[in-house]
């Protein structure tokens, strides 16, 4: 991504990066051809995933870490592995399907909770590890989460 300047449309160059308020980055950028300078401010939130999503600011090119490609295939289980579960431990599910009756069900929810609430539910079948949501894992949910 490239900001252009607005008046002489040339590419503009980072300048600073600085991190003025608690959990917030400002970044300038300036033309390098009329001097025009914008200013990006993050809030916590946004600073917080730029961050988590190891976004190098000021671009350039990237070198892959050492062993990365190993870190990154074995920072999950596959399904098909054979591994022995901890004593003791709860397997977490990573997808669940839908019922025909749950989705129904789903539908008595308002419009704008509706998405919350799948998420919701969702989180709540694969921690306690179902692979499938009927009206009744949906319940569950509700009581445990105290919906």
């Amino acid at each position: 991504m490239k900001f252009l300047c607005a008046k002489c449309d040339e590419p503009m160059r980072l300048e600073k990066t600085t991190e003025p308020e608690e959990g917030s980055i400002s970044i300038t950028f300036a033309c390098p051809k009329c001097g025009n300078r914008i200013i990006l401010l993050t809030n916590p939130g946004e600073t917080q995933l730029v961050r988590a999503l190891n976004v190098r600011i000021g671009g350039g090119p990237s070198t892959a870490e050492p062993m990365e490609l190993v870190r990154g295939t074995l920072a999950r289980q596959r399904d098909q592995a054979a591994f022995a579960p901890q004593a003791g431990a709860a397997q977490a599910k990573e997808t669940v399907f839908w019922t025909d009756e749950a989705e129904k069900r789903l539908l008595n929810v308002p419009d704008f909770a509706r998405s919350m609430a799948r998420k919701a539910i969702e989180q709540f079948a694969m921690e306690e590890g179902y692979d499938k949501i009927t009206p009744d894992v949906m319940g569950l949910a509700r009581e445990k989460r105290g919906g």
